[in-house]
């Protein structure tokens, strides 16, 4: 029933277009189906013309002990997969086993098998997760550092038992296009790291049979890719992702006639996509902070490989990037943290680097400062990793400091109308800044907006580096869906609940019908304050109209946030103001006034003219409330507090936030 509810609701989302589209892929699938046990061999490889690494020289003087450390958990069949802490896998693993639940997921025609259904494959992100093969590139990488032979072995085992355990096309890895892509970019990398083409395991006889085996698995997933490419609703960063694993494998192994035309379709359709999926200003329309990191990698590594190969992105791709980059430095508070708006999975591309500190975002401001050769960049990163030299090589470092501050470079931006984000604060990228990030944004990206979360008007506020009103995260995607409601729920984010429903509706895990529209009505900045106001329609679908209207306020010498919230209606409702802190804060309420500690920070929260009592809620069950999950299926209390009360008619209510005292004065 559950299946049938989501089909239907799925059928709401699909233009006619979409619909014709489906049925005919549905067709092909079904007579593929019965004709996969007679695909013939693939096409023999022609290897004379072999695509260039992404660099001439990767990194040599890097510390190899952190590298082989990586390297010697793999052999020893030791992983790390989202909550699953130093699991054993074993050396091979069972690659169709998911490591969470122990289910083995069955062997049959790939593209018919359900594999949102748990009790058939278990936890799909579990099982999805290790059969991506980051782990063969840090095997490739140690390897490169050491000289030791034993991880390019470990490399070569690792392969044979993947073609053994998971035939073209059966089981859950010939299911996701997307996952075949990323697989594809961990082989190129791992490919060249080992020597390419006059790599010492292709050396013997035995070492041929092997890299034949490998090219003809590489072929059947460019076909695959090829074929069930993410179209019409579902043309997201699935799509992107999908086109850069068949762009860098067509220039990897350019073995085929079809080569050629993989890689022209993924060039001239990656050119295309990151102007429709990336806002003018800079902001990912799938409105997920993640999900924009994810893009901007995948960019950066079909950049890269192309320059290496002579294929250039044109000037629209590139400042596109750019302003992506720059949305990421906006919303990054002094000690590096970014609101963790929408979803987010934990997905790395290539898992390059092996720093015990290093840090995603701090790592692209990083690479891009000496790509674009931006001074406040590199001011905001304090820092040249690991995977930012993996990228661009040992001179790129030399570069990087080489870049002296720019006292005339352009300031902070603080406006991304079309992304609906706006920057609200004072002292930014000094060690007392203030910064709020308030949303006045869409929902998500195209019908189903997979990975948007119902935060209209919510916002997050940061102080000298400490992360107090939060976006509590994403916590889980196929499973749980109490907690994947909660987490993208209007409760979990700081803005106003009408009559217990969310302002978006949920038409499952990666799915909302109705949508709210948010708008942007007005914003102005000067020394003495910021103002952002903007208003939704979410609950405009309740029996009696509701239309919420949010102005933001923060008075910069006396550091307070005024918000007033505006509800027009004419009926009964019942409202809920949430305020959501970080689990580093301690929260009290004493009589009607909300206390926050964090640090040396204090923040007063009161709300003059409302009827309800704050409530504080920590590590709640049920109903959910008080949680925060910085990492993919993991969760933990958190302090949340609510306001609620009943309305008749139209209804202003007055919340001020106060910074009272101090600032944290750490080196960040």
């Amino acid at each position: 029933m559950k299946n049938l509810v989501w089909k239907y609701n799925r059928l709401r989302t699909m233009s006619f277009a979409e619909i014709a589209y489906r049925v005919r892929q549905a067709a092909k699938i079904k007579a593929d189906s019965y004709i996969h046990k007679r695909i013939k061999h693939p096409p023999r490889p022609d290897y004379s013309h072999p695509g260039k690494p992404w660099l001439d020289s990767p990194p040599r003087d890097l510390n190899a002990e952190l590298y082989c450390t990586a390297a010697n958990r793999i052999l020893a069949g030791r992983y790390d997969i989202f909550a699953l802490h130093d699991a054993n896998l074993g050396f091979p693993p069972q690659w169709n086993r998911d490591p969470k639940t122990g289910i083995q997921a069955p062997l049959v025609f790939g593209k018919t098998l359900n594999y949102r259904n748990e009790d058939l494959v278990g936890n799909i992100k579990y099982l999805w997760e290790p059969n991506r093969h980051l782990q063969l590139t840090t095997l490739a990488q140690a390897y490169h550092l050491s000289g030791d032979s034993r991880y390019a072995s470990g490399v070569q085992v690792l392969l044979e038992s993947w073609f053994d355990q998971c035939p073209y096309p059966l089981g859950v890895h010939w299911t996701s296009s997307l996952e075949l892509a990323v697989r594809l970019v961990n082989w190129s990398f791992t490919w060249h790291l080992l020597g390419g083409e006059n790599s010492r395991l292709f050396a013997s006889e035995e070492g041929e049979r092997f890299k034949r085996r490998w090219l003809d698995s590489i072929y059947l997933h460019c076909h695959f890719i090829a074929s069930f490419l993410s179209r019409h609703s579902s043309a997201n960063n699935h799509l992107f992702g999908e086109l850069m694993g068949l762009f860098v494998a067509a220039i990897t192994w350019p073995c085929w006639q079809a080569s050629k035309h993989w890689l022209q379709q993924a060039h001239r359709e990656l050119e295309t996509e990151a102007i429709k999926q990336n806002a003018p200003d800079g902001v990912n329309l799938e409105q997920a902070v993640y999900y924009q990191h994810e893009v901007i990698d995948m960019m950066l590594i079909c950049w890269l490989v192309g320059r290496a190969n002579g294929i250039a992105f044109s000037q629209h791709f590139t400042t596109r990037l750019e302003r992506m980059l720059e949305f990421i430095a906006a919303v990054m508070d002094v000690s590096g943290s970014v609101p963790m708006i929408g979803d987010a999975d934990d997905a790395l591309m290539v898992h390059w680097s092996k720093e015990p500190n290093w840090h995603l975002y701090r790592s692209l401001l990083a690479t891009a400062a000496v790509l674009f050769n931006r001074s406040d960049f590199k001011e905001k990163t304090k820092h040249f990793d690991d995977k930012s030299r993996w990228l661009l090589g040992d001179d790129a470092k030399h570069h990087y400091d080489s870049i002296a501050p720019n006292n005339h470079q352009a300031t902070l931006r603080r406006e991304f109308r079309t992304g609906g984000y706006f920057i609200i604060g004072s002292n930014f990228d000094q060690q007392n800044e203030i910064r709020a990030v308030a949303d006045a944004g869409p929902l998500g990206y195209l019908s189903i907006a997979a990975h948007g979360h119902a935060d209209a008007l919510s916002f997050t506020l940061s102080v000298a580096g400490n992360p107090i009103l939060i976006d509590p995260g994403t916590y889980a995607y196929h499973t749980q869906k109490k907690w994947r409601d909660y987490f993208r729920g209007t409760a979990a984010h700081n803005t106003v609940r009408v009559d217990g429903i969310d302002q978006s509706e949920i038409g499952g895990n990666f799915m909302w019908l109705r949508k709210a529209n948010a708008r942007r009505e007005h914003w102005e900045s000067n020394p003495d304050k910021d103002c952002f106001v903007a208003s939704h329609d979410g609950y405009r679908r309740l029996p009696d109209p509701v239309i919420h209207r949010r102005k933001i306020e923060f008075l910069k010498q006396a550091r307070i946030i005024v918000v007033e919230d505006m509800l027009t209606c004419t009926a009964e409702h019942e409202l809920e103001f949430n305020w959501h802190f970080s689990e580093a804060c301690q929260v009290s309420i004493d009589h009607n006034t909300v206390r926050v500690t964090i640090a040396d920070i204090h923040l007063e929260i009161t709300m003059p003219n409302g009827n309800g009592k704050p409530e504080l809620a920590i590590g709640s069950e049920n109903p959910p409330s008080g949680w925060i999950s910085r990492n993919f299926d993991e969760k933990i209390p958190s302090p949340s507090v609510i306001w609620r009360e009943k309305i008749t008619g139209t209804t202003r209510r007055i919340t001020n936030l106060r910074i009272i005292t101090g600032y944290n004065a750490r080196n960040t």
